[in-house]
């Protein structure tokens, strides 16, 4: 078993306020911390569904200054979260506002529930359905 441990994934948020009520009311995270650099002029929030010391989490960095979303770019595939009942989590986050580029079904090539959701970045979240 290796020593190392995946600690975190950074996602660059135009409108920090936004992403934390996204990741928090809509998705169920917990706000783990949050740090403002007064003198690099941006703040760093850490949301996930278990302590820091235990789980992977997100780290939303806000950069104060910029005024226009970040380019997302080719390399970027998507965040994935389990969830109890797609159909339902879809229809609540639909209700919100959440954009939904591809609503739960089937895969394609398999029998796994899946669904691809947007956070207001425009990053894309998979929710697949763990009953």
């Amino acid at each position: 078993m290796s020593e190392f441990r995946l600690l975190h994934t950074m996602l660059r948020v135009l409108d920090l306020e936004k992403s934390l009520d996204f990741y928090t009311r809509l998705l169920g995270m917990k706000l783990l911390r949050r740090n403002d650099y007064e003198g690099g002029r941006f703040t760093l929030a850490f949301v996930g569904y278990g302590e820091e010391s235990d789980t992977a989490v997100l780290e939303l960095t806000h950069n104060w200054d910029q005024k226009e979303p970040y380019e997302i770019g080719t390399a970027y595939g998507h965040i994935a979260l389990g969830v109890p009942d797609i159909y339902a989590t879809c229809e609540k986050l639909a209700a919100e506002g959440v954009k939904i580029p591809r609503p739960p079904g089937p895969m394609k090539h398999g029998s796994t529930v899946i669904a691809f959701i947007e956070d207001p970045d425009g990053y894309k979240v998979e929710l697949i359905e763990r009953k």
